[in-house]
């Protein structure tokens, strides 16, 4: 498994299992399975209300702790100092852990620059092995690494062949600060698992296109966590560092991009009220 240092000199696997719309009642054998096949990363958040069963799978796995990499997420409703630092201890209970190794704020809305200093607060206590942010665009990103003390490891924002984050990637490497992609696969949209670019590529490496749209990632320095409840294809994904796609291969992907999210845009009025609304 690849690895990337991170900003304070942490060491965190580069693709990892994610548990996004996973139930909490499937959660725990979906994780798993997933460090069955050798994830030793896994990523849930607050508002996926599966931490529990990523505590329960990582505690009955038999893994030492020290080996698997657990991230989570502030939501918003738990923004503000006191209310993230209650929240921060009720993740480690739920998790099972005396630490979480990278802990986000999910979102760049309400007051983040509360939430935020208690991230720095659990971190300076040892409750947090890394900090950093996600879903923030590089004008809240720029804002909050340039006047926090701890600028953030890692920003989590939505980046896939269709929506690549060239520009806000390189904003980001100027503050030593690492891309994790969510939604690597743009959930199937735009018809992406069908798309004649990727498959062309695919078939002269005998890989399939989700694993073309991987190892892409992967190439740019990207942290991935693709999600599937399927053992078999958690094992596919898995499969993508024993190929490397070429130059020109990559040049041919670049082409793919539209700048533009297929989700929702968090500078648009309507996507702001839809999380005020979700924050209750």
């Amino acid at each position: 498994m690849n690895t990337v240092t991170l900003n304070n000199g942490v060491e965190m696997p580069q693709m990892g299992y994610g548990v996004y719309q996973i139930s909490p009642a499937e959660c725990e054998r979906c994780v798993s399975d997933a460090l069955n096949v050798g994830y030793r990363m896994i990523d849930t958040a607050q508002a996926y209300h599966n931490e529990e069963g990523v505590g329960n799978a990582v505690r009955k796995s038999g893994i030492d702790r020290k080996d698997i990499f657990l991230v989570s997420k502030v939501w918003i409703s738990n923004y503000g100092y006191e209310k993230a630092k209650a929240s921060i201890d009720e993740s480690l209970r739920k998790l099972q852990t005396d630490y979480i190794d990278l802990m986000l704020l999910h979102q760049p809305f309400c007051d983040r620059y509360g939430a935020y200093w208690a991230l720095e607060e659990a971190y300076k206590a040892g409750k947090l092995r890394a900090i950093g942010v996600s879903n923030f665009y590089p004008d809240h990103f720029i804002d909050i690494a340039s006047n926090m003390e701890i600028v953030p490891a890692v920003n989590q924002v939505e980046t896939h062949v269709f929506d690549q984050q060239i520009e806000p990637q390189r904003i980001m490497e100027e503050f030593g600060t690492h891309i994790m992609s969510w939604g690597p696969f743009a959930e199937g949209r735009n018809s992406l698992f069908t798309n004649a670019h990727l498959a062309a590529i695919g078939a002269k490496y005998g890989k399939s296109v989700a694993q073309v749209a991987l190892r892409w990632l992967i190439q740019r320095g990207v942290i991935i966590i693709p999600k599937s409840t399927h053992i078999e294809r958690m094992q596919q994904n898995l499969t993508i560092f024993d190929f490397s796609l070429s130059d020109e291969d990559m040049a041919t992907i670049a082409t793919l991009d539209t700048g533009k999210s297929l989700f929702f845009d968090h500078h648009d009025a309507e996507t702001t009220r839809m999380f005020m609304e979700w924050r209750r």
